[in-house]
């Protein structure tokens, strides 16, 4: 059991994890991603046709590059600036260094027909207060789209919300200071985005081709006008 973790020690440990990050990414390391979660994030970004996306942690930037080659307007951000310098030198889209505690349709000047966050929404309270502000960031019938850890990912874990160590596990470089992340359940994540006034609209669960298992859930919610009250 992870214990003292918070938002900010998730901060800490990916400026201290950026090169090996970087090296795993782009050198396609991650067989899951690679066969499975890359691929599903991607279509069902570009399904819903967007003109401009705002991919929320982009670490590397290489959604931002692949939805900017498919002809979609798509700004990434992200808190750790070693990641966006990255991303910038590799080109290929529009990177802003900009923390989800900052974020506001304010600081960008823009808002957006999609928001994206792939395995990027890590905390506790920041990712309480992103589901509060998206709306806000989106067009009227805007998507928010959402891919995290499966809810079967939790081993021998308890089946409950929980802050969790990550263990870089499966990687072939060696990372250090793991980072907290906070683990939700299933009934957890649809609550929250309830909260927001979203309309949950579809569910998915890529799964590995080889074994046939879940690797992530896919998450699409839609922003929707007021209802209008006519006995007012």
């Amino acid at each position: 059991m992870v214990s003292n973790s918070s938002d900010q020690k998730i901060i800490d440990s990916w400026e201290k994890n950026v090169d090996p990050w970087v090296l795993a990414v782009r050198g396609r390391e991650i067989q899951s991603r690679v066969l499975a979660t890359n691929p599903a994030i991607v279509d069902e970004v570009l399904a819903g046709e967007p003109k401009a996306v705002l991919d929320i942690g982009c670490g590397e930037g290489w959604l931002v590059r692949e939805l900017a080659a498919a002809g979609v307007d798509t700004l990434g951000i992200d808190a750790i600036p070693a990641l966006i310098a990255s991303a910038e030198k590799a080109g290929g889209g529009r990177f802003k260094v900009l923390s989800i505690e900052d974020l506001s349709s304010h600081a960008l000047g823009e808002t957006f027909d999609t928001l994206v966050c792939n395995f990027s929404l890590l905390g506790k309270e920041s990712v309480d207060q992103l589901f509060q502000l998206a709306p806000s960031l989106l067009n009227e019938g805007g998507s928010m789209i959402v891919q995290t850890v499966h809810p079967t990912a939790g081993g021998d874990e308890r089946y409950e919300d929980a802050w969790r160590e990550e263990s870089w596990a499966g990687f072939i470089r060696e990372f250090n200071n793991p980072a907290p992340w906070y683990f939700r359940t299933l009934e957890s994540w649809v609550a929250l985005l309830s909260s927001t006034g979203l309309k949950l609209v579809s569910l998915r669960e890529p799964r590995h081709p080889e074994t046939g298992r879940p690797v992530s859930i896919i998450f699409r919610s839609i922003k929707v006008s007021e209802p209008v009250d006519t006995h007012r």
